[in-house]
């Protein structure tokens, strides 16, 4: 035990002080402002499915490299094409999942809904949009905007049992599968950490679903951690692209490649900006 909290001193996790009757050691600042389960912005529901879920498809990186397809069938016995429904096999591994999203929002929500001006955009889709964090910080930032969350009909039903308050009539919600079903008319849509769960060809078809319904002038807000144009960088976003590659048939990609994939779907005006966090923002104008 000794030796593993004089390791989580060296990591900056714990502060030690040694006095004559012995080693005390307690939370450093930033362990209480992340790890402590009581902090606004604890990041503990995603630690842990990092710990259960992700690091064992970790296990088999040489296999992802040398395949080129995710891990999940071997970490788990699972299909590759049913990732999803790994995530969502029970409410309480659903609840997990969405309260991890919640708080990596916690962290970055605002900046990337702040990133552009959408005051101009008031019917706002959120597909894929989960436990509503985003929805949140929509309706809060930009009073004439009602958002609607878009996501399979198990997390609808999941999201309104345990995470948006029924008082908030700004928010209301759409069941669907958003590659099957029909995607209603809106200003604005946002794909926050969708198309790098999936290849190439699969984004385009979704970003020209999205572009025949958004109505005109409207746009789509794309939410991911972006590349460095010759990928040499940052190496958070490295680190996340082989996330990908074990756990999706996805990729983190450039300014350039997203730039191309909503081209391909008939998106013009095409700006990015970084927040200086890990998730920063597209903006693609129909």
């Amino acid at each position: 035990m000794e030796r593993l909290l004089d390791a989580c001193v060296g990591l900056k996790l714990l502060r030690v002080e040694v006095k004559e009757e012995g080693a005390f050691y307690g939370n450093t600042e930033i362990s209480n402002l992340y790890l402590a389960k009581t902090s606004p912005k604890t990041q503990h529901h995603n630690l842990m499915y990092y710990s259960k879920t992700i690091y064992l498809c970790w296990h088999y990186l040489t296999d992802a490299v040398r395949e080129g397809k995710n891990q999940y069938e071997r970490a788990f016995g699972i299909s590759s094409k049913d990732v999803f429904e790994a995530l969502y096999r029970s409410e309480e591994e659903m609840i997990k999942f969405m309260y991890g999203l919640n708080e990596i929002w916690s962290i970055c929500g605002r900046d990337v809904i702040a990133a552009f001006d959408l005051s101009s955009f008031t019917v706002i889709y959120d597909l894929g949009g989960g436990a509503g964090a985003l929805a949140q910080e929509c309706v809060s930032m930009y009073p004439s905007c009602t958002v609607t969350i878009f996501d399979l009909p198990k997390v609808i039903q999941t999201a309104k049992k345990y995470f948006v308050s029924s008082e908030e009539h700004r928010i209301t919600f759409y069941e669907g599968d958003f590659f099957k079903d029909p995607v209603p008319a809106a200003d604005l849509y946002i794909l926050a950490r969708i198309l790098h769960d999936w290849a190439d060809e699969k984004c385009v078809q979704l970003l020209t679903k999205v572009q025949k319904a958004c109505r005109p002038g409207g746009g789509v807000l794309l939410i991911e951690t972006l590349l460095n144009e010759d990928k040499s960088g940052p190496l958070e976003s490295q680190l996340y692209s082989i996330n990908m590659l074990v756990q999706t048939e996805g990729k983190e990609r450039t300014p350039a490649e997203y730039s191309k994939l909503l081209t391909a779907a008939g998106f013009k005006e095409i700006g990015f900006k970084k927040t200086g966090k890990l998730y920063d923002a597209i903006l693609g104008r129909k």
